[in-house]
Parts: structure tokens; C-alpha cells; sequence
């Protein structure tokens, strides 16, 4: 038994399946039929005969589901509205206007039919909204015809309902907001007869509600009397002030609208100002635009109370239906609920604002500026108070992830700024809000916001839209800012300085702020007073970057008057403690700070008194860092008493910069090189071991770089080289003081070795090895002439010379050998054959087995003076060899 019950399963299954999937080929084939019927003509009945068959499948099992129903209706739907007006089919073919007249009433006769046949087949919610969804934007066309069209199915489909109603919606009217919205501004068309109709489908429509209702309650109703009941109520159609009908509807409605509904109401009404008045005509586009303006009115004067839960949505509704509205003056009704609601809920109004897509738009923007430009506008006051709040956030959430709000703030308050009314209010706040937007401007340095960020088109030119980056965003808020709040001269005068880029940077952003506050200071702004003592507390909060930020704005405010009247523990007290901070920035901020108030008498003592922390600071400090500080430690220098001064401090200076000379940086390295020069003037005798061995030091340092090949590096190194010498009382040969290449000029370069070794033998390993660790630099000039140093250094140290060191030399010149750069695989081959021709033979395997082949280059020559060597030191066969496979090494 239990097998034959599987069997008869099993068999029913299949029957079911094989008629689900006959259903399924015979509607698809219908609505590709329906499909290939021509748009702008009715002259065959296959539409018709297409709904007719279609209306019959209804009937037959299984039923369809939501998606299925859905773009049948669709498709049927298309293509009967879209055909052109009765009349005007009639007037193309005269000759058949009869025929033409009964088939297109045959034809919605059938749509009609199918639309009630398929709402008998699926009684539910989910049913009907299937079949009504797909009718709602027609209700909206700029044709009057297929607004007809869609009115009267509408209408159709809800008597049909009301007279069956076979079910009980206890979630309610399936998108009842869209559908009331849609229908009201119907009420309002300029054609009488679909103003009357969907007059007559919002009595349906509230019959329906009011049947569901009392059958809620269990009462007993004839719908008929009902029906007419409500007509007399809501109606009748008044064609002369449709208005009084639309606020009638709507005051009614209250016990049926939830806050879904309100919002759905809303944005349908938005729907009826899509398009221009050249496609609707001018009468019928102001209609419109009044039936829309009395809807969203008369809506949020009665119920707005009950949105505050949906306010996001509204305004994204809103900033999506403005992409479409073009027309000025339905704009302004478009934007009125955004001043409505602000004026009862602002907070949720700027909330939901701020997660308008950036950067705004001409809509995003609109909505902004019409939050205070619009009666009801709401508190100018509480409203910029909002955006400072939203702008002391940072740019990250609880989780790391990164936040838009900030940016968006930054962006809502630049379009409030360009409201005039706004300017004076913004004055309040003005301090708080500029470093907050500074303090933004380094949070969002390198910052991105993936998913949030839009592209900017360019809208002249047909090009490829710039990405958004939003670090440049906030410094344009930031220019925007002072601009309005009067600040011309020192927004002009970062422009000339190149501050707004500085601002933007993560390595000089303190710089562009330091820059800003400067130009502030010498203009004499009016607000300096208020920021400097707003900025007192925030140099204690927040982290490093908010520090940063304050800080460098608050060291150039030390230059007013004002600071006076500060108690000393919030000015010098805390630029001393700044001096230990860990970030080097902090550390040169408050260098600069101790600087600037060093220029008052009464502090300069105290300052001075801080000069060997101040440079114990600079220790492993970027050299862009080294720079400015030192830049501003030789005002103090300037003024110390050099009889007290402790050259300890000197000593130490000259340490911290001596490692720059090989920076990469070309204004790093003049910078240093200069400031080294200008140190050592300072010294005075007697001189110090401390003082002898740092300037020793210096030697191989200012000797290679000058021959780097830079014009302006070489002078600085020329002229801090004779600064030294005139304090040690160097002998140096003339050539050392000359800019000119070494190139075939190795006489002189051993003289200067000779020299070096002689005057300074127990410094001889230490210029060994400045010059080793410059053949390593990535300047190839650099290398190639520490090379040949090294090829003269070595000989004159042969009394001294380690097993250890010579191993080092010949391991680095091997190394040089192969060096990307072909003049310093010269320079290194050369320089070990004149340390071979030199001494150590005997002690430097020859490379490539023991015999000299006597077949010379002269170009491989290391210098003329090599002539005078024995004749089998003065040629290499091995050099070309060198050099060949050098060549084979690059090709490769």
C-alpha cells in the first residue's frame, strides 16, 4: 500500500509539474506576441486575442508568483498605454475609425478583464500590489491619454476589489502612500474627466479602508450604502478648485496613514513635478505643480508629527526625484518638505543631510541652502551648532572604519556660507569652527571613503570625470571660510605661499597651518584673541594630530601682545615640556615657540636656558625637520653671550647636522651645510677636543660633496669648508677650495689625501670610512668620486694600514666594479690599480690569473702620471676586461 501511495505521489507531482511548465511556455509565448505588436498602431487583434488567452491561463493551475505576475502585467500594460490616443490613430487611417474604435475598446476591455482575472487568481496583498505596482508611474505620464489609461485601470481593479473582497489585510493597504499620492494628484489634472475618475478611485479606495476597519471590529456593513455614503462625504468633484478636494482627501485619510504611508504619500507627490512644461504645457505643468505643492503642504501640516522615524528616507526621496525635476519653480516645491520638517525636527533633517553622496551636487547642495533660506527655516544658531558638533568627530567610526560625517559637515556648512543671511550667525562660532575644519584637514590627509565617494564631472567638456580626494575638499571649506569671514588678505597670501598644498600634505601640514596662523597674526585679524584662548585647552586633548594642528597654530599667536596676560605655565611652560614630546613635529613647534618668545626681554633668559635641550631634540630627526628648527634656534644663537655660552651646545649642534650633508634632498643638504658654517663662526678658542674632532670630521664630508656637481650645494660647501679652516687653522691646499671636478685631476686629490693623513693620522680610519659609506650613496657622482678618494686615501696609509680595513677596501672597490653607473666601474677598477701600483702588489690577487698582457687603452689610463710607474703596473688588460663584462651584465 505504502508503495502504490508513492507511486500515485509521484505521479501527481509530475502532472503538476508538467502543467506548471505548459502554463509557463503558453503565457511566455503570449507576452512575446504582445511584445512584437507595433507601438504607434492598433491594426490587428493579436494584442487583443494575446490578453484573452492570457486571461483564460489565469484560471488554470498553478498559480503565479509575485515576480511572474508582475512583468506579465508589465508587458501588457506597455503596450496598451503606450499606443497613441483614439484619436489620433482615427485621424491616420480615416478610413477604418470605426474598426479602430470597437478594437481599442475590445482591447482595454481585455486588459480590464486580465488584470481582475489575475487578482481572482492570487485574492492576497501580495496580489494585488503585483497588479497596481506596475500601473503607478503611468498615472504620471506627460500624455494625457495614457494618464487616462492608467487612472481608469486603476479605478477598475479597486472596484473589482471592493466588490469581492475576499480577504482580510491586517498589514494594511499594500503601498497605500503611493497609490492615495498618485490618485490625488489626478484630482488635480487638467483633463476634468481623469480628475473626476480618480476622485471616484479614492472613494473606492476609502471604502475599502473603512470595510477593513469595521470588519476589524466585527460590524456589520453594506457596501453599497457605504460606497455612497463616502461619496457624499468626499465628493463632489469641484472641476473649478480641485485644491478643496485634494485637502478634503487628505484630512480624512489621517486614521489610514502610518509613518510608511505618510512617507509613500510624500514621495508620490513628489513624482507629479518630473518633467518640464514644454512636455506637459504650461497650464498643465503649473496644475501639477499647485497639486503637488497643497499635497506635500497640507501632509506635513497634519501629519507630521508622525515621519520622524522615516526622515531618512524622505530625504533621500527627495535628492533622488531632484535629479529629474528641472523646472525652477517645481524645485522649490520639491524642497519644501526639507524646510518643513526642519522646522520641527532639525536634527534628524542634518542627520539624514549628511549622508547626501559627496562630493554634494547642485541637489545636495539646494537642500542645505534650504534649510534656512525657506520660512519655515529653522535656528541659523542651533543648526551651525550641529555641524561643529559633526565636525569635532573624527573621520572614523567605533569599529576603524571610516566615517563621512566630518567630510559631509565640512561640506553642508560651505553651502550654508554662501547664504548671506548665515555669514553673520557663522561669526559666533567662527574660532570653533576653524580649527575644527583644521584639525579635519589632517585627519583627512590620505583618508579615502570607498562606497561613499562620488565622481566630478566636468559638464563643459567632455572628459573623464576627477576623483573626489577629500583632504582637498576641507581645505577648500577652510578657504571658504575665511573668505566669508572677511579674510582676503591671508587667504591670498597662503595662495602666494603655496600654504593651501602645504595644508594638504602629511609631511608639511603643520607648516601650512603654522603659515596661516602667521598671515592671521600680521593682518591683525579681529578673531585672534578669541582662538588664542580657545586654543589653550585643546593643546592638552585629543591626539597627536589634533595636537599637532593646535600646537602649530597656537606657537605663531605667541607673537601678539595678548600672550602676556597668559599665565607663564600655559606659554613657556608648555613649549618646555613640548621639547620631550616623542613626535619630532611637536618637538620643532615648540622650538619655534620658545624662539618667538625669546624675542621678549623678560623671557629670554629662561629661553636660553633651554638652548642644549632644544638641540638635543633634533637627535634622529628628518632633515626637512632639522632644517626649520635650526633655522629658528639661530635667532637665539644670534643673541646669546658667547663668553657664556657652553660650546657643548655648539658641539652637539654641529653633530646633528653633519649627517645631513648626504641627504637626498638638495635643499636638505644646502640648508645644513649653510647652518654648519654659520655654527662654527660661533666657536671660539680655545679650542676643545670635542670642538677638534667634530671638525675633523667634517673634512671627507664637504670635500665629496662638493664635487656632487650642484651648483649651490658646492658654494655652501666651499664656504663652510673655509669656515673651518679658518678656526682650526688648516693648511689645506688651494685646490681643495675649488668647486672644480676632480676629473683628471688625481695629483690633486692625493695631495688633499696626503695632507689629511699627514696633519690627522689618528683620524685617518675615520676618513677611510666617511668615504666607504659615501661610495654607497645613490648619487652616482657621489660614488664616483669617493671611489676615487679612496684610490689616493689608501697609499698614504700604508704605515698604518689593518689586514681588517684593506679587506673592507678591496671588498667595496669589488663590489664597484659593477655598479650601474659606467663611470664608477671605471673610477673603482682604476682605483684598484693604483693601490696595486702603489704597494700591494703582492697582498691584491690579480684578477683573471697571474700574467699582465701588455695591450693598453690609454682612455683607461688612471691619470698621466702613472707613466712614471713601473711598466708592468702602468697598463691592465684586466680593466678591459672589466669593462666587457660589465657590458655583458647589462645586456643581459
Amino acid at each position: 500500500m505504502a508503495l502504490v501511495e508513492n507511486v500515485i505521489t509521484l505521479q501527481k507531482c509530475q502532472d503538476v509539474l508538467e502543467a506548471e511548465g505548459e502554463k509557463k511556455t503558453m503565457m511566455k509565448k503570449m507576452m512575446r506576441q504582445i511584445q512584437e505588436e507595433p507601438l504607434d498602431s492598433l491594426s490587428s487583434t493579436v494584442r487583443w486575442q494575446a490578453m484573452e488567452t492570457l486571461t483564460q491561463l489565469s484560471h488554470t493551475q498553478p498559480i503565479l508568483g509575485w515576480q511572474e505576475r508582475s512583468e506579465l502585467v508589465d508587458t501588457c500594460v506597455k503596450s496598451v498605454f503606450s499606443l497613441p490616443s483614439v484619436q489620433a490613430m482615427q485621424e491616420k487611417d480615416e478610413a477604418k475609425a470605426e474598426a479602430i474604435q470597437k478594437l481599442y475598446q475590445q482591447t482595454l476591455d481585455a486588459l480590464q478583464t486580465l488584470l481582475n482575472a489575475l487578482f481572482v487568481e492570487d485574492p492576497t496583498p501580495a496580489g494585488l500590489k503585483s497588479i497596481l505596482e506596475p500601473l503607478g508611474p503611468w498615472m504620471n505620464s506627460g500624455k494625457a491619454h495614457e494618464r487616462a489609461r492608467a487612472v481608469n485601470s486603476n479605478v477598475s481593479v479597486l472596484n473589482h476589489t471592493l466588490l469581492t473582497l475576499p480577504f482580510f489585510m491586517s498589514s494594511g493597504f499594500p503601498a497605500l502612500g503611493l497609490l492615495l499620492g498618485r490618485l490625488i494628484l489626478r484630482i488635480g489634472d487638467p483633463d476634468e474627466e481623469i480628475g473626476r475618475e480618480a476622485l471616484d478611485g479614492i472613494i473606492i479606495l476609502y471604502t475599502i479602508l473603512e470595510l477593513q476597519k469595521r470588519t476589524r471590529d466585527k460590524e456589520e456593513t453594506n457596501k453599497e450604502e457605504l460606497y455612497e455614503s463616502n461619496k457624499r462625504f468626499l465628493g463632489p468633484y469641484n472641476p473649478v478648485s480641485p485644491c478643496q478636494n485634494i485637502l478634503r482627501v487628505i484630512a480624512e485619510f489621517g486614521d489610514f496613514l502610518g509613518p510608511q504611508q505618510v512617507k509613500d504619500l510624500l514621495l508620490a507627490a513628489l513624482e507629479g513635478l518630473k518633467g518640464s512644461s514644454e512636455t506637459r504645457g504650461k497650464d498643465s505643468g503649473e496644475m501639477m505643480q499647485l497639486a503637488s505643492e497643497v499635497t506635500l503642504s497640507s501632509v506635513l501640516e497634519w501629519y507630521r508629527h508622525r515621519v520622524l522615524e522615516v526622515i531618512p528616507e524622505i530625504m533621500q526621496g527627495i535628492y533622488v526625484q531632484l535629479s529629474h525635476i528641472q523646472e525652477p519653480r517645481a524645485r522649490e516645491v520639491a524642497l519644501l518638505p526639507v524646510s518643513l520638517l526642519a522646522s520641527s525636527f532639525m536634527t534628524e533633517v542634518v542627520v539624514a543631510l549628511l549622508t547626501c553622496p559627496l562630493p554634494l551636487d547642485s541637489n545636495g547642495a539646494e537642500m542645505w541652502r534650504q534649510l534656512i533660506l525657506r520660512k519655515p527655516s529653522c535656528d541659523v544658531r542651533d543648526l551651525l551648532d550641529l555641524l561643529l558638533t559633526s565636525l569635532k568627530e573624527k573621520p572614523f567610526t567605533k569599529k576603524g572604519r571610516a566615517s563621512i560625517v566630518p567630510l559631509a559637515a565640512a561640506s553642508g556648512l560651505c553651502e550654508l556660507l554662501s547664504v548671506n543671511s548665515c555669514v553673520g550667525r557663522v561669526r559666533r562660532i567662527y574660532p570653533q569652527l576653524l580649527l575644527a575644519l583644521l584639525i579635519q584637514v589632517h585627519y583627512h590627509i590620505g583618508l579615502n571613503l570607498p562606497g561613499r565617494m562620488a565622481f566630478r564631472k566636468d559638464t563643459k567638456k567632455d572628459t573623464q570625470p576627477s576623483v573626489f580626494v577629500p583632504v582637498r575638499w576641507v581645505v577648500k571649506v577652510v578657504k571658504t571660510l575665511l573668505l566669508r569671514m572677511g579674510c582676503s588678505y591671508e587667504a591670498t597670501f597662503l595662495e602666494d605661499q603655496g600654504g593651501w598644498e602645504l595644508m594638504g600634505q602629511a609631511e608639511n601640514h603643520h607648516r601650512g597651518v603654522s603659515l596661516l596662523a602667521r598671515a592671521m597674526v600680521h593682518y591683525s585679524c579681529q578673531e585672534l584673541c578669541r582662538i588664542l584662548y580657545l586654543l589653550i585647552p585643546l593643546l592638552e586633548r585629543g591626539d597627536e594630530k589634533h595636537k599637532i594642528t593646535a600646537t602649530a597654530f597656537f606657537v605663531e599667536l605667541l607673537q601678539m601682545e595678548q600672550v602676556r596676560r597668559i599665565p607663564e605655565e600655559y606659554s613657556l611652560g608648555r613649549m618646555a615640556e613640548g621639547l620631550n614630546h616623542q613626535d619630532p613635529i611637536m618637538k620643532v613647534l615648540c622650538i619655534r615657540g620658545l624662539v618667538i618668545l625669546a624675542r621678549r626681554t623678560e623671557k629670554t633668559a629662561k629661553v636660553q636656558a633651554l638652548l642644549p635641550s632644544m638641540v638635543k631634540g633634533l637627535k634622529s630627526m628628518d632633515g626637512l625637520l632639522v632644517v626649520e628648527a635650526a633655522h629658528n634656534l639661530k635667532t637665539i644663537l644670534k643673541g646669546q653671550d658667547r663668553k657664556l655660552t657652553d660650546s657643548s651646545v655648539y658641539v652637539e649642534m654641529l653633530q646633528i647636522l653633519l649627517p645631513h650633508f648626504s641627504d637626498s634632498r638638495e635643499d636638505v643638504r644646502s640648508s645644513c651645510i649653510n647652518l654648519y658654517g654659520k655654527v662654527v663662526q660661533k666657536l671660539r678658542s680655545p679650542r676643545t677636543p670635542a670642538m677638534e674632532e667634530q671638525l675633523i670630521s667634517t673634512l671627507v664630508p664637504l670635500l665629496l660633496t662638493m664635487q656632487e656637481g650642484n651648483a649651490k650645494v658646492s658654494q655652501k660647501c666651499m664656504k663652510t669648508l673655509f669656515h673651518c679652516s679658518c678656526f682650526m687653522a688648516w693648511e689645506l691646499p688651494k685646490r681643495a677650495y675649488s668647486r672644480k671636478s676632480w676629473d683628471n685631476q688625481q695629483q690633486t686629490v692625493a695631495k688633499i689625501c696626503k695632507y689629511l693623513v699627514t696633519t690627522h693620522q689618528d683620524s685617518a680610519f675615520t676618513f677611510l670610512s666617511q668615504s666607504l659609506e659615501y661610495a654607497k650613496n645613490s648619487r652616482a657622482s657621489l660614488r664616483k668620486y669617493s671611489v676615487m678618494f679612496i684610490g689616493s686615501l689608501v697609499p698614504c696609509m700604508e704605515s698604518i694600514m689593518t689586514e681588517d680595513r684593506l679587506n673592507e677596501v678591496k671588498a667595496a672597490l669589488e663590489d664597484l666594479r659593477h655598479d650601474p653607473e659606467a663611470l664608477v666601474c671605471i673610477y673603482a677598477a682604476q682605483a684598484q690599480d693604483h693601490i696595486l701600483a702603489s704597494c700591494w702588489r703582492n697582498s691584491w690577487p690579480l684578477p683573471h690569473g697571474d700574467s699582465w698582457v701588455c695591450d693598453p687603452v690609454p682612455t683607461h689610463r688612471w691619470s698621466p702620471s702613472c707613466e712614471n710607474l713601473p711598466t708592468s703596473h702602468q697598463r691592465r688588460s684586466w680593466i678591459m676586461q672589466l669593462l666587457g663584462s660589465w657590458k655583458m651584465s647589462l645586456k643581459q
